[in-house]
């Protein structure tokens, strides 16, 4: 048996003001069939385990491009077209071979390609007609059409914050080896939820709808089970919740079981909406707060959905309103990074701090700041596997240097606890933590919070579902309309 494997990762926020380029990928990590000599980090986990379980099985494995990129807008045009490319005469070379594994994202837009992924799987079939091809997907994806027919088996991470990478990449190893054995024949069939929301899963009814999809995976005949959650800013036809559901040779019942799944997930939709507070409310809770530490999180400037991470709007408002006793991070500033790299730790300078990006970044903060550490060899984790954070600078400003702050020159979103810690902040000492992420964070800060508060900032994720301004997704979705069915 031989495997060919590759990725093609990015999450496309169409209304992002940042170009997805070649430097957005060079920075993600960008492999020329070499991924797996290198050390392992979050994005690359799947195609280190597949290598490992073919390899037990005495099987050959071809390895070819594999890229990621921080979400962003758009991707240019021609990166993607030779990134594309690469894959392709990487299987060329690489045939005949019995299974293809690509780890993908399933958001993943450019210009004049609304459905990158799609497009791939399409072209590969069309190179390996008889070769078993898998997908790993983010399930903040567009399930497409082109994917489904292409493909012959798409696994979705379960979890949101994304903790089962690994796992799933398992399943999916699993799935496509039975079938490049001749030992299942998996059937896809899918179904429109008509929803568009986020859905965390750690507790409450979203974590009761994941352990009861999982469960039914033992039934006789199903082979997998997948909730898409779609990507709501990613402009796009199939936004939007989707059940898929892998049955073995039966597609009456794959339809059966994605019909379902949607329909419990539209029984729960209420229970599931998360509740999400505005700058002021957020900031009157947070006051009131008992006790610490209270979580803020800046739900609209998340990178991980496309946001620039620079946006200054919540920590503005905290010193307004004059609140001390605030670790805050990551802001995204390569300029600022420079200048205290310059200066040197232990520095005192002026510094202007965010607000670059456009809008939807609010003004830059002018602040007296003190320059506590530089480093460039730090990660945070992302589940168990490691995310790289570039050069990254701790910042001490306000009375009595009560307000800590990292800033970053490699766009990320603030995944644990490590992104604030390993620069050299004692988050014990800190009565507020706020963090760039819509929800990722939960699984790290979680375990140390009294209170976590989702907070609605100005942004490029805005957590109101009913105001995105799609042009190719019609309103016909909860919350936008009561009944999207009518």
């Amino acid at each position: 048996m031989k495997l060919f494997m590759a990725g093609l990762a990015t999450e496309t926020n169409s209304f992002s003001p940042l170009p997805t380029g070649l430097t957005g990928f060079q920075e993600g990590g960008l492999y020329h069939g070499d991924a797996t000599r290198h050390p392992v980090t979050y994005w690359t986990g799947a195609l280190h385990l597949w290598r490992r379980e073919a390899e037990a099985r005495g099987w050959t494995v071809a390895e070819g491009l594999a890229t990621f990129a921080q979400p962003a807008g758009p991707t240019v045009r021609r990166v993607y077209e030779a990134l594309r490319d690469e894959i392709l005469e990487g299987l060329r070379a690489a045939l005949p071979v019995d299974m293809v594994l690509l780890a993908l994202h399933g958001a993943m837009i450019a210009d004049g390609y609304p459905d990158c992924e799609g497009d791939l799987i399409a072209r590969i079939r069309e190179i390996a007609p008889e070769a078993k091809i898998g997908g790993l997907l983010d399930p903040h994806c567009h399930l497409t059409e082109a994917m489904l027919a292409g493909a012959d088996a798409l696994i979705c991470f379960k979890e949101y914050p994304h903790v089962d990478i690994e796992p799933r990449a398992g399943e999916l190893f699993a799935l496509i080896a039975d079938a490049a054995e001749g030992r299942v024949n998996p059937v896809m069939r899918d179904h429109d939820c008509r929803i568009v929301m986020a859905m965390p899963t750690p507790e409450g009814a979203m974590r009761a709808f994941v352990d009861a999809m999982a469960a039914r995976e033992a039934e006789p005949g199903v082979l997998s089970l997948s909730l898409v959650h779609g990507f709501p800013w990613g402009d796009h036809p199939r936004i939007g919740a989707r059940a898929l559901a892998i049955t073995d040779g039966d597609p009456a019942l794959a339809d059966r079981l994605a019909r379902d799944l949607a329909g419990r997930l539209w029984d729960q939709r209420q229970a599931i909406l998360q509740p999400v507070h505005d700058i002021p409310a957020a900031l009157a809770l947070a006051a009131a707060a008992p006790s610490g530490p209270v979580v803020l999180a800046d739900m609209a400037d998340n990178a991980g959905g496309g946001a620039p991470s620079d946006a200054t709007f919540l920590l503005r408002a905290m010193l307004e309103r004059g609140m001390t006793d605030i670790a805050t991070g990551i802001f995204w500033d390569p300029v600022a990074v420079r200048i205290c790299a310059d200066a040197g730790e232990g520095a005192r300078l002026s510094l202007r701090l965010g607000g670059k990006c456009g809008l939807m970044s609010g003004d830059p903060l002018d602040l007296q700041v003190t320059v506590r550490r530089i480093a460039s060899d730090l990660t945070q984790r992302f589940g168990t596997l490691p995310a790289p954070l570039g050069t990254a600078v701790w910042l001490s400003t306000g009375p009595e240097d009560s307000i800590d702050i990292v800033i970053n020159d490699n766009r990320t979103q603030t995944f644990h606890p490590e992104a604030l810690t390993g620069p050299g902040i004692d988050l014990e000492r800190r009565r507020y933590i706020c963090v760039k992420s819509s929800n990722h964070f939960r699984a790290g800060f979680a375990p140390l919070a009294a209170q976590i508060i989702p907070v609605a900032t100005p942004g490029a994720i805005t957590p109101d579902f009913t105001a995105i301004p799609y042009r190719h997704r019609p309103p016909t979705y909860w919350p936008r309309v009561e009944d999207p069915f009518a």
